[in-house]
């Protein structure tokens, strides 16, 4: 029986490390969204592990008036070679009209081409929490970052 379960143990350690992701060190580009989100957004990541991240992103809009700021743990997957997926929370600030705090989720795909371009479509669900938000909004983006 322990060598049953010996040889599942590496079995099953193979395989998650074959499909653990290794994430770019840094990446920093555009997030351009829709639905209730600002618009365009300065976005940056930064890797905490082989599969985690940090994604910090700040929206400005209105004629600089109005602010968003973003900030999502994230964990990535592997699909296939250079398509991943991932999945993460958070919670942000936000200026439109009057302050406001909100919680947010995210899931989205991306794809790392061989060049240190990443491209990604994300969706994000947001929930205020007081001020400037009120119940769920749905912000849906396409992005393009530089790794380095």
């Amino acid at each position: 029986m322990k060598k049953v379960l010996l040889v599942f143990g590496i079995v099953l350690a193979a395989t998650l490390s074959t499909n653990a992701q290794d994430v770019s060190s840094n990446a920093i580009g555009l997030r351009l969204s829709g639905g209730n989100g600002l618009g365009g957004e300065i976005t940056y990541q930064k890797a905490l592990s082989g599969n985690n991240r940090l994604e910090v992103d700040l929206g400005l809009g209105n004629d600089f008036s109005d602010f968003k700021a973003t900030g999502l743990y994230q964990w990535v997957w592997n699909l296939e070679d250079k398509f991943n997926w991932y999945a993460g929370f958070g919670a942000g600030l936000i200026s439109y009209g009057q302050t406001g705090i909100f919680g947010a989720g995210v899931i989205g795909i991306e794809y790392n081409f061989n060049a240190p371009i990443l491209i990604s479509l994300d969706y994000r669900p947001e929930i205020g929490i007081s001020g400037g938000l009120s119940g769920v909004n749905s912000d849906a983006a396409f992005s393009v970052r530089y790794q380095f």
